[in-house]
């Protein structure tokens, strides 16, 4: 008999899923990034998702340190950015940070300084909401792999 916690837990992460789709706050691209996990790579997503924020705070960090350069404010390579940030989101289905990305790009296409400082400061907001709650469903899935390893005695 498996560990009875491991239905719940599977239980807990879907719902923790479908309020992250209900929110808005991810896409049908994370399903797609969920159906390459399989047996032979079972951490797949978690470290696909790693990735994604450990090069998302350096992009995070550039962006900030261009918009701090009152002299010489580089748009160009500020779009650069953007787009970089853009695409990874996309790929991990993280579709409120893309949104932002989105409307961050457009005022820097614009040279708006104020509306790129605005746009900086939503998406850090949508991006650690997005960390917190990947890892918290990260956490949810190895406690449900953990349990579901667990094995009670019949009793006859």
């Amino acid at each position: 008999m498996l560990g009875l916690g491991a239905d719940r837990l599977r239980t807990d992460m879907n719902r923790s899923l479908a309020l992250l789709f209900h929110q808005g706050v991810l896409d049908e691209q994370f399903l797609q990034l969920q159906q390459l996990q399989d047996e032979s790579s079972p951490n797949f997503v978690a470290e696909v998702v790693n990735i994604y924020f450990h090069e998302s705070e350096k992009l995070l960090r550039s962006l900030r340190g261009l918009l701090m350069d009152r002299e010489l404010l580089d748009y160009k390579k500020m779009g650069i950015h953007l787009n970089q940030f853009m695409g990874s989101s996309s790929s991990i289905g993280a579709k409120r940070v893309r949104n932002v990305c989105v409307a961050f790009r457009a005022a820097s296409e614009q040279n708006n300084r104020a509306g790129c400082l605005r746009a900086l400061e939503v998406l850090e907001q949508e991006y650690c909401y997005l960390e917190s709650k990947m890892h918290e469903l990260f956490q949810l899935q190895q406690q449900r792999v953990l349990a579901a390893g667990v094995r009670y005695p019949m009793h006859n």
